[in-house]
Formats: structure tokens, sequence, C-alpha cells
């Protein structure tokens, strides 16, 4: 058994240990709260521009834009990873990784080749390990996306795949349900179909002011970029929901250490003294 001096070492660390969990469990759940005001907000604008979309796919327009034009083959994929800056949050970024791997190993499986965008650090230091070619980065988001900054590394896979380098593009972050429960979940962006986006089957039409290029040209690139930031702020809800609950966990934990430490503590302090009173009483009877 460990002296009473280690044992009461022990405990003074695991209670520093705690009251900063305690102190990240607060902090956590007053950035969730903010987080996911700002996720509520942004999904109506989502949902709106998506079902737009999904009649689009079903729509014929004179002008067929490059982001509605299904390829023959996928030879190329572009993925767009989305992860925190930060850890202690679970397994919120490892879930991630592991269908990003899945899906990687599946595409090129097929014979197709994998570009990366990594949103996040976590993202940015799993891609390069794995060896995927990184075309665009960004970390330091912080605890509010901001668009302006998520269009620039999100422009280079657009590009990309309008020029034709690659025949698809697909998103991997993690979505917000509720406090306990965040999924994992990986979305084709492009090319836009009526599959995915769930259009109905009746043909569907628009009428386009002043012509279908101009609008559809605009219309895409927002649809895309509105797709991205909506995931960026759930992957954030979900992200302070994930660390709100492991530190509450860890505090529960700390405390039933400190505890089980304590009974420990306690039982060597009366040993030593059962052992003191021991040897006075042996020392009197010799004497």
């Amino acid at each position: 058994m460990a002296g009473s001096k280690e044992i009461r070492t022990k405990i003074k660390s695991v209670e520093s240990t705690r009251k900063i969990t305690k102190a990240m469990e607060m902090v956590a759940a007053s950035k969730m709260r903010k987080a996911q005001e700002r996720m509520r907000a942004a999904r109506p604008y989502g949902e709106k521009i998506r079902s737009v979309c999904a009649n689009l796919s079903r729509a014929n327009p004179d002008y067929k834009h490059a982001f509605l034009q299904k390829r023959a083959e996928t030879r190329n994929v572009g993925v767009i990873m989305i992860t925190s800056d930060k850890g202690l949050c679970g397994g919120l970024n490892t879930n991630v990784m592991r269908l990003v791997v899945n899906k990687i190993r599946e595409w090129e499986g097929a014979g197709a080749k994998v570009q990366g965008t990594a949103i996040g650090n976590k993202g940015f230091g799993f891609l390069q390990r794995y060896g995927v070619p990184l075309v665009s980065h960004l970390i330091g988001l912080g605890d509010k996306p901001h668009l302006d900054k998520l269009i620039g590394p999100v422009k280079v896979q657009l590009d990309a795949f309008a020029e034709g380098k690659i025949d698809a593009i697909f998103l991997c972050y993690t979505r917000f349900i509720n406090s306990m429960q965040q999924d994992a979940v990986c979305e084709q962006l492009l090319p836009l179909t009526g599959e995915t986006l769930g259009a109905p089957d009746s043909s569907w039409d628009y009428l386009y002011e002043p012509d279908a290029k101009t609008v559809l040209d605009e219309l895409l690139v927002r649809y895309a970029e509105a797709i991205v930031y909506q995931a960026v702020a759930e992957n954030i809800a979900s992200e302070q929901s994930a660390r709100m609950v492991a530190m509450k966990a860890a505090s529960d934990n700390g405390k039933k250490v400190i505890g089980e430490l304590k009974l420990t503590y306690n039982k060597a302090r009366q040993a030593a003294i059962t052992k003191e009173l021991s040897e006075i009483v042996g020392g009197a009877a010799a004497v």
C-alpha cells in the first residue's frame, strides 16, 4: 500500500484536474448554447436553397450548369472534411475520421483518386498523415464560422469540378442531433442530382430573369457555399456538445477517483496508527 504522503499528493493532483475539467464543462455549455442558436438560424436558409436546387435538378433550362452535369464515371473525387481545431471532445473527430477512411478505401477500390480539403486542425493533420493530397485547408476558424473565410478553400474544389478535374465532391462532417447525440455523415455536394437532394419525380422549371445562365451561375455557387457553412455550423455545435459531455464525464470520474483515494488514505492512516499503538503497547509490556 502506498504511503500517506503519496496518496495525499495524488488526491491534490486529481482535485486540480477536476477543477480544470469542471471549468471546461461550464465554458463548453455556454458556447454550446450560442453555437446551437447560430446553427438553427442557418438551417431555414440551407433547407430552402436545397429545395430550390432539388427542383432545378429536374428542370430543363436552355443552359445546363456544370454543377448539374453528372459524369459518366467517377475517376477523381474531392472530399471536404470538417473537424474541430481542438481536442477533448470525446469521439467526435474520431468518428468522422473513421468514416472518411472507409469512404476513401471505397473510392480507391473503385479506381478513383482522392484529393482533400481540410477545415479544422484535426482533419488537416489526419489527411496529411493518411497521405491524401491536400488542395486547400482552413484552420483556426474559431467558435463562430465566417463565410468569407470558408469561400476560399471551398472554391478550389468547386473550380476543379467545374473544370472537369474531379467528378464528384463529398462533404464529411458531424451533424448535430441533440446534446447527447451527434452523427458523422458524408453527403454528396456535387454534382447536384435529384436522387441526392430528394427532388420530386415530376418535371419542374422556373422563369429565369434576366436569363438562365446568369441566375444559375450565381445561385449554384451560393448553394454550395451555404451547404458548407451549414455543415461547419453543425460541426461547431456538435463539438461544444461533445466537449461538455466529455468534460462532465471526466469530472464525475475525478470525483469517483478522489473518493477511492480518500478511502485508501484513511486505511493507510489507520494502519499506521494501529502499528504505532502496537509498538507502544509491546514496548510497555517488555518493560
